[in-house]
């Protein structure tokens, strides 16, 4: 083992593989995560939104986030 710099950098240059793969496993990566943690579940409430709105009939009562109570 070497507490040398310039090895380290020697031996870090020997070890390397191709040049930016790593970084794009690493941002596909990221992509995977973001699509389960952000985009999915999004547009599962979407879903979930567009259906109860198209159920929603004549007569029906509603109540919205602010609380607000209505008769459509």
């Amino acid at each position: 083992m070497s507490f040398f710099v310039s090895d380290a950098m020697a031996a870090a240059e020997t070890t390397s593989g191709v040049p930016g793969f790593d970084s794009f496993i690493f941002v596909g990566l990221l992509f995977v995560i973001f699509y389960f943690m952000v985009i999915r579940p999004q547009s599962k409430r979407q879903k979930e939104q567009r259906n109860m709105v198209a159920e929603v009939g004549k007569g029906d009562e509603v109540v919205t986030n602010g609380g607000l109570v209505g008769k459509v």
